[in-house]
């Protein structure tokens, strides 16, 4: 089905920036398995958008996720009818640029496209803005990988994961398919409960025996990428009340509450009543992840409230370009 072009308020709690509509903004948001990107008026109307492979610089090289960032801004431009030269600012969220030099580089790769002013954050950072439309509150983005970051009434920022799949990303899908996997192999041995996950396996990874997972899942050409979808078959297992797969997504709730604990004592928000927004393909788990997620929230702050974001991350960085403009004319 063709996109409308209609153009899409977003909605905010903040005040937009004073641009006028002409004032074109570039949104995106990049992770490790696809990258997002929208164009935006002054006023905030969403005139187009446009969707890439992954641009996380650690996973895939600088080259190739500038790559997905300029695939994703032209079919934006396109729908909305615009040139890359139009847009007067661009906010690149993403994943695997914690480091400066990194950003640095993004940032001399996104120039090159032609845009005016780019700056370049974390997807934490973006998604943040966009969670509770400027109030205090927290974020927890769990897709390919997880982190948690939030912000007090003070302006005081923390946060907490973002390890990667090797050391963290706990309640990640990374994380829900490694777990997944490993339950895979002790059913397949007969170290443990049988488990539909066994079948769904062999069928996600191409093989036609549990046997032969090893050999798929070691190949040199496996990317944690590749790992990490699995983790929505784990999910749909536990739709259908497979218990294996069902206490792994359960945990990873718990895992995901572990790390906004860590953010709330950071930020000494447990008697405050705020906002956790979420953002992240494993949420489509639903209550089988929210559920154990929020119980877990409950015993450190007994008032923090569970929501959507009020902004999704692209049009956030939409919102965060404008605001690039708005201090470069204040200036």
């Amino acid at each position: 089905m063709k996109a409308s072009r209609r153009p899409v308020k977003l909605q905010s709690k903040r005040r937009p920036p004073a641009l006028t509509p002409r004032t074109l903004l570039l949104g995106v948001d990049g992770g490790g398995s696809k990258t997002r990107a929208v164009v935006a008026d002054g006023e905030g109307n969403v005139l187009g958008e446009g969707r890439a492979g992954p641009s996380n610089p650690l996973r895939v090289g600088v080259g190739e996720a500038v790559g997905a960032i300029r695939d994703a801004f032209d079919k934006a431009c396109a729908e909305a009818g615009v040139r890359r030269v139009e847009i007067a600012a661009a906010e690149v969220g993403l994943a695997g640029v914690k480091r400066a030099d990194i950003r640095e580089r993004m940032r001399a790769g996104v120039l090159e496209l032609g845009v005016k002013r780019v700056e370049v954050v974390t997807d934490a950072d973006i998604a943040l803005y966009g969670a509770t439309g400027g109030a205090p509150g927290l974020v927890i983005i769990a897709g390919t990988g997880s982190i948690c970051c939030g912000i007090n009434a003070r302006g005081r920022r923390a946060c907490a994961g973002g390890w990667g799949p090797v050391v963290g990303d706990e309640g990640s899908g990374s994380w829900i398919a490694r777990r997944a996997l490993q339950s895979v192999a002790r059913a397949t041995d007969g170290r443990a409960r049988r488990t539909s996950l066994v079948e769904a396996a062999c069928d996600y990874f191409n093989v036609t025996r549990a046997d032969d997972l090893s050999t798929a899942v070691y190949a040199p050409n496996m990317t944690n990428t590749r790992i990490a979808g699995f983790g929505g078959r784990v999910v749909e297992a536990a739709k259908r009340r497979d218990v294996v797969a069902r206490a792994i997504v359960e945990e990873a709730g718990r895992e995901l509450a572990l790390a906004a604990a860590a953010v709330i004592r950071k930020l000494k928000m447990e008697r405050e009543r705020f906002q956790v927004a979420y953002v992240g393909g494993i949420f489509g788990a639903g209550p089988l992840i929210l559920d154990s997620l929020t119980e877990e929230l409950a015993r450190v702050a007994r008032r923090a409230f569970l929501a959507p974001p009020v902004l999704a991350p692209a049009e956030a960085a939409a919102r965060m370009a404008g605001e690039q403009v708005q201090l470069a004319l204040a200036g």
